[in-house]
């Protein structure tokens, strides 16, 4: 008889009918929209802090895009401005293929009838006329409506003897429109000649992006001109210049401090001081030069 012989069982467990625990795959539930990433740092951050603070980033510092209503709400009183020239419509002059219908879709995309808000309001205790373009608008590009709005909003502070705000965004002039968009450029540029031959002070802020022909134009004609840091300003594109010189452009080639450090800009003033800035030199000139 073998010494090893097999142990005798007293109980034996039973797993019938019980499952077998596992590890939880389930994703921690976040509500949607609560969250985004920084388009500079691509940080996640939380959206309503960002949104409050007019889009700049908690971890970086860094600003997203302003449309053109959250541009006017950044600098204007509370309640104040009031839109002229809302009626103002682009058509399609050329009978380009597919504009009407792009048309539609960012305006209602958009909230906007066209690529610029003009009216005027209050800065401070100042009454100023203002417009602000939309880089969400075709990329803000300026068609004959955006310049037909602008060159009005100009005639507009001549008339009634207002100083001049005007925040630029644009990739340029809108090609759907050929030469009536290019013309725009002269019509705006001369009811500014108008408007600085009374004396009265206009405010060029050039937002990211400012290209093309609006930089060529009444972007870059302010008594002042202001920016936002790291704001991108420029006529023709980074590789397009690159590629005509074939020389390597410097890193910070068409950023505000750049053009800061040229002479192409009067001061670079960051976003949360930029109402309190505008302010002081309203009161300094008194919306005169």
């Amino acid at each position: 008889m073998s010494i090893l012989k097999k142990k005798r069982n007293y109980f034996s467990l039973h797993t019938h009918g019980v499952e077998e625990e596992k590890p939880s795959s389930a994703k921690p539930l976040i509500p949607e929209g609560l969250y985004l990433t920084c388009p500079h740092c691509n940080q996640m951050i939380r959206k309503e802090p960002y949104l409050r603070n007019f889009k700049t980033c908690p971890k970086c510092g860094g600003y997203g895009r302003l449309s053109a209503k959250e541009r006017l709400d950044l600098v204007l009183e509370e309640g104040t401005f009031k839109e002229i020239n809302g009626h103002i419509l682009g058509g399609n002059p050329l009978g380009f293929p597919g504009y009407e219908e792009k048309l539609i879709a960012v305006r209602n995309h958009t909230g906007l009838k066209e690529g610029v808000l003009t009216g005027y309001g209050f800065l401070g205790e100042t009454k100023v006329a203002i417009g602000s373009m939309d880089p969400g608008f075709i990329m803000g590009s300026m068609g004959s409506a955006v310049g037909e709005k602008l060159a009005s909003l100009c005639e507009f502070a001549t008339f009634y003897e207002l100083p001049l705000i005007i925040f630029s965004a644009s990739g340029g002039a809108r090609m759907q429109e050929g030469i009536m968009s290019l013309m725009q450029m002269s019509k705006v540029s001369f009811a500014l000649k108008k408007h600085h031959d009374q004396g009265l002070l206009y405010i060029s802020v050039p937002t990211d992006p400012t290209t093309g022909g609006v930089t060529a134009s009444f972007a870059s004609l302010g008594d002042l001109i202001i920016a936002e840091p790291k704001t991108l300003i420029g006529f023709a594109g980074r590789r397009v210049i690159e590629g005509t010189i074939k020389k390597e452009l410097p890193k910070d080639f068409q950023t505000a401090e750049f053009l800061l450090h040229h002479g192409f800009l009067d001061a670079v003033v960051k976003r949360e001081s930029l109402k309190g800035y505008l302010e002081r030199i309203l009161r300094l000139h008194g919306g005169r030069r």
